[in-house]
């Protein structure tokens, strides 16, 4: 169905990252191009029918339609999974079909979720809107709330806790020890997009977290180029332990001729196996190999434009932090931030590029003061080589009410501004001439 058992699971990052994101996935035999091929192919030819039939069966590994599985797609997976140190990893077409498939391979119509309010706006929408038109049920909580208010969210049938490690746009730093021990206290997995700080900053599996979601699209491209998504399992989760919970994936799968993925495929490949051989079968939301293949070479420079990222995030926070004209800054990495001491528990490397701020004067004010950005450019992205900026309350959380703004930590005056790998000097004297003409 997909890459060899063996290379599936054998996940485990055993180098430094930077070597990880340079040397991991793609690993060449003697004669065998250097870069890993992109192999663009709706199909696979083989020579036995019985073969054919023991793919569809699950009984053995190996590749007949892209619409589940691709080999240049699982090169790239498996380098993010040993990336994230997980045992298991799958590519999506996004980042929202990394968190729907995560969610919904483990829940169905009359469970019910725990999940984060400090979450990106359409992962938000996802969850409160579209799941629950499915009959999937969520109960929001603030990530700062107490151990009783996180507590009383959970319900006999909730089957998953989800949050952002660093939240999109506020950035509140999620609390992994607090959400791990509740969701293990009631039998569930604890999923988390790591998509901000990325694995060269963050290893949630390291704090209890049981599955992570990324948006490929954006640092771990990072230039703007592809969209996609990625779903990574620890395969620390037992899913036989708690088996009258999750029933799709322990007890036999009648659309796979009655295969029981936790049995079949231990902790570390039920879920993932699951998420291809179900979700992935029937929705399709798989990247192009084309797409896959410039993610995997962007990959490759990871850890450096993080730190770039990371150094240039905290100068331009600096500078904000700095301007009376500027009614508050966000940003994880710098000292006196609310979410200082967590970051540096979590993420002591660094945090993200990304600042939010406020801009006094009401909603055309903030409208005048980035359309007078030059170097830096209004787009609905974030996470780029080039710097971006973006009025949340318009666009990505434009759907919420303000009450659901003010909960979200998203307020009318929040400016999201990702800082690229400009001199950090040139983005801060564009910010100054733009507030010197508006504020």
């Amino acid at each position: 169905m997909s890459e060899s058992s063996e290379n599936r699971h054998a996940c485990n990052c055993k180098h430094p990252l930077d070597t990880t994101c340079v040397q991991s996935g793609w690993q060449p035999k003697n004669g065998e191009p250097r870069t890993p091929p992109i192999v663009e192919s709706t199909t696979f030819k083989y020579t036995s029918s019985e073969q054919m039939s023991r793919l569809f069966d699950l009984s053995e590994s190996g590749y007949f339609y892209t619409r589940l599985s691709n080999p240049t797609n699982d090169v790239v997976a498996q380098k993010i999974c040993q990336l994230e140190g997980g045992t298991a990893a799958i590519l999506t077409s996004s980042g929202q079909a990394a968190n729907f498939f995560a969610l919904f391979n483990i829940c169905s119509a009359g469970d019910h979720i725990v999940a984060s309010n400090a979450i990106y706006g359409g992962t938000y929408n996802l969850i409160n809107v579209t799941m629950r038109r499915m009959g999937i049920d969520c109960t929001f909580v603030h990530p700062d709330c107490s151990e009783e208010e996180l507590e009383a969210a959970f319900k006999p049938n909730t089957k998953a806790v989800f949050g952002e490690s660093i939240a999109n746009p506020s950035l509140m730093v999620f609390d992994f020890d607090k959400f791990a021990a509740a969701a293990h206290r009631h039998g569930v997995p604890l999923i988390v997009d790591n998509t901000f700080p990325t694995p060269v900053n963050c290893r949630p599996f390291e704090y209890g977290v049981d599955i992570v979601t990324h948006s490929t699209t954006k640092y771990m491209d990072g230039h703007g180029s592809t969209v996609g998504g990625a779903i990574v399992d620890s395969g620390n989760f037992d899913w036989m332990a708690h088996a009258d919970k999750f029933p799709g994936l322990t007890t036999p799968d009648d659309s796979y001729h009655g295969v029981v993925y936790a049995q079949q495929f231990g902790k570390g490949g039920a879920f993932i196996t699951k998420c291809v051989a179900q979700l992935m079968r029937d929705f399709g939301s798989i990247p192009s190999p084309v797409n896959s293949w410039i993610l995997g070479q962007n990959l490759e420079d990871l850890g450096l434009r993080m730190r770039q990222h990371v150094k240039n995030g905290y100068k331009v926070a600096k500078f904000l932090a700095s301007d009376p004209r500027i009614s508050w800054v966000n940003h994880p990495g710098l000292e006196g931030d609310k979410y200082y001491e967590r970051a540096q528990k979590y993420m002591p490397n660094g945090t993200c590029g990304v600042i939010a701020f406020g801009v006094p004067g009401g909603r055309d004010k903030v409208s005048s003061f980035l359309d007078h950005l030059k170097l830096v450019s209004i787009a609905t992205h974030v996470a780029d080589s080039r710097s971006c900026i973006l009025y949340p309350a318009g666009t990505t959380h434009r759907q919420l009410t303000e009450a659901q703004l003010e909960e979200a930590g998203v307020g009318i005056d929040l400016v999201r501004l990702s800082c690229g790998l400009e001199d950090a000097d040139d983005i801060i004297a564009d910010l100054k001439q733009a507030m010197d003409a508006t504020l």
